[in-house]
């Protein structure tokens, strides 16, 4: 695991060296353990090495034999062991054992088609000397994340957004549609940062640079949900469980000391089952839970990790909600509007103490109907109401002051189809977008109907039904939430999170499950949850569904109430002339008299802190490390931070 960086100027424009370290020093948390630096007239390629799979001989880049190929590489590739068998048998000859040296010698063996090959998360750059060729891929569901784009005539490239604004020459202006976005959906889109001109590669996509040619951005995988009707569900369940088990098993290959996350849910405790299976001595898991009961999850977990007989360290934290909140705004790289980055930055910090790699349980909802937005959407198709109604309905929404209770639900029954989905994600709506942001700024953002783009997209998706809905989310939700927030989160503490549940072999299968095994009489994971029968206790398959959530509104009443006003109404956030003050008043004093406004508040303050730390300073001044006694106000530890169950 580790952070790439880069610039191509292809010896039209000088690159240096010293840029692309600087690059490379705001991301030292990707990769703690060694840097590396290739350099040539047209490209420097840079890194930084968590090392985690030949630890002596695995530093980067990475070259073939002749040294005409060179590679940075962020992730692993699980089927590297196989893959060097193959290139062997055909000659390549290999100086290491790291995954890493592999991708020279299958693009010497398969060009850019060498990532059809490749079996697990993954970005790199590869410079191809002979050809003058830059390749950037990344991995197909996005789970490890890549920024680009042209500064000065220069194509640069980072695994983080910051290490990208090192460079003196990029223009720090907002992307309006990227901000638009972000107060709809909670996240930057799929294709473009929060800064003008910056790009994301998007999963399941290659670039292509080569001097005097455009940029080529092209596809290289994707799936589709086909339901394969003549398979039974008794051979459903075992080729599940078969496919689970071996994907575990590849992402148990390490050389460092390596656990599991357990939340007590269906997903973490099938990847910790299997584990458990496949592993000679306990696993280590990992689980917190807050002192309210309701948030918390560590019950279920500790009941999971008795029955696999697992070494458990769990916590009971109670944070320092500010001084936490403005650390992880620092390693979130982008405004982002999900408040679980906060209990994601908290095990992953207590994990790193124990482990250096973590398998998690997500992406089982997006592959297995697990989210309750299913269930509903098949309850409301059935439920539609004729659309004179649905007329009356939304004339009667808009007629009703902000803030009235059942405002909300009129308007959502006033919708169908795309629109009603997208509605139910949606955190701002445009009405209220307008009251949000200043006149100036509304300007920008009428531009850009960050929800009729999405509707769009969700009609455009291939399918119909609940297929269409999770391979939206695949493309979506996913990458741009999930698995953002999983990523930044456990490298601000410099540990590898594998997600066994996301292997592209697992996802392809799971394609093929039909609607009603992944749905039926209003169960969700229905398919999934009878193939972990037998293997976890029935009281943790059967249990209702409990986001990774904290008492986020809770601090938003008490401790973090007079915080917000003193970030939104300071003199830096009046003079950007971005967010209304009056409309701010509005949402706080809404929240205080009881309106659950959490996501609203926490979306608004890592927007101004965001822009605090990397909009208005020259330069990011990576955060100084803190000892945990001194990011969590109160931690109490359960039988000193070791379960034993």
């Amino acid at each position: 695991m580790c952070g790439i960086a880069g610039i191509a100027g292809f010896q039209q424009k000088r690159v240096a060296v010293d840029e692309v370290r600087r690059m490379c020093d705001a991301i030292y948390h990707r990769g703690p353990d060694d840097q590396g630096y290739f350099y040539s007239p047209d490209v420097v390629l840079g890194m930084r090495r968590l090392s985690i799979i030949d630890l002596a001989n695995g530093r980067q880049p990475i070259s073939n034999e002749d040294g005409s190929i060179h590679v940075v590489f962020n992730g692993e590739i699980y089927n590297f062991q196989s893959l060097r068998n193959r290139l062997e048998a055909r000659g390549h000859v290999f100086r290491t054992s790291s995954d890493t040296e592999v991708i020279v010698h299958a693009y010497e063996e398969y060009g850019a088609c060498c990532v059809d090959h490749f079996r697990g998360m993954f970005v790199f750059a590869l410079w191809d000397d002979n050809r003058r060729r830059l390749l950037l891929a990344r991995d197909r569901l996005g789970i490890k994340p890549l920024y680009y784009g042209m500064v000065n005539g220069r194509l640069v490239f980072a695994s983080e957004l910051k290490a990208i604004l090192e460079l003196p020459g990029v223009d720090r202006r907002l992307d309006w549609e990227s901000l638009s976005h972000l107060f709809s959906f909670l996240t930057t889109p799929r294709d473009a940062s929060i800064i003008a001109g910056i790009k994301k590669l998007e999963p399941a996509h290659r670039l292509i640079a080569e001097p005097g040619k455009a940029l080529r951005v092209e596809r290289y995988w994707d799936v589709e949900f086909r339901p394969d009707r003549q398979k039974s569900e008794s051979e459903f369940i075992e080729e599940l469980r078969g496919l689970l088990e071996e994907s575990v098993q590849l992402r148990m290959i390490a050389d460092v000391p390596l656990g599991a996350f357990l939340s007590g849910g269906i997903d973490s405790s099938s990847v910790v089952a299997a584990m458990s299976k496949l592993s000679s001595r306990p696993v280590k898991t990992f689980s917190i839970g807050f002192s309210e009961q309701e948030y918390s999850e560590l019950a279920e977990a500790r009941t999971v990790a008795k029955h696999l007989g697992t070494e458990h360290h769990e916590l009971v934290l109670e944070p320092d909600v500010i001084g936490t909140i403005e650390e992880i705004v620092s390693y979130l790289d982008e405004p982002f509007g999900d408040s679980s980055a906060i209990p994601t930055y908290m095990v992953s910090k207590m994990a790193a103490e124990h482990v250096k790699v973590v398998l998690s349980g997500d992406g089982g909802d997006e592959l297995f109907a697990g989210y309750d937005r299913y269930l509903v959407e098949e309850r409301e198709r059935g439920a539609t109401l004729p659309r004179p109604i649905r007329r009356i309905l939304g004339a009667a929404a808009g007629l009703l002051p902000e803030g009235v209770r059942g405002a909300n639900y009129l308007r959502h029954r006033a919708l169908s189809g795309a629109a009603r989905y997208v509605d139910s994600s949606t955190l701002f709506h445009g009405d209220q977008k307008e009251r949000l942001f200043t006149r100036d700024a509304a300007r920008h953002l009428d531009l850009h109907d960050a929800e009729a783009a999405r509707r769009t997209s969700l009609r455009e998706t291939p399918g119909h039904g609940l297929s269409r809905l999770q391979l939206h989310d695949l493309g979506t939700y996913l990458p741009l939430d999930v698995l953002t927030k999983v990523d930044r989160m456990s490298m601000a503490h410099s540990i590898e999170v594998r997600v066994p549940l996301l292997d592209h072999k697992l996802v392809e299968f799971a394609a093929t499950i039909p609607a009603h095994m992944r749905l039926r009489d209003g169960r969700s994971k229905y398919i999934f949850k009878q193939a972990m029968r037998g293997i976890l206790p029935d009281s943790i398959i059967d249990r209702p569904k409990r986001g990774f959530a904290i008492p986020l509104g809770r601090w938003f009443r008490g401790q973090l109430d007079n915080y917000c006003s003193t970030v939104f109404f300071s003199q830096a956030c009046r003079d950007r002339g971005i967010l209304n003050p009056a409309y701010l008043r509005k949402l706080l004093w809404m929240h205080r008299d009881g309106r659950d406004l959490d996501l609203h508040l926490w979306t608004l303050v890592s927007f101004e802190l965001w822009c605090r730390q990397f909009l208005d300073t020259p330069r990011f001044a990576r955060p100084a490390e803190m000892p945990l006694e001194r990011v969590f106000v109160r931690t109490r530890a359960l039988a000193s931070t070791q379960v034993t169950v």
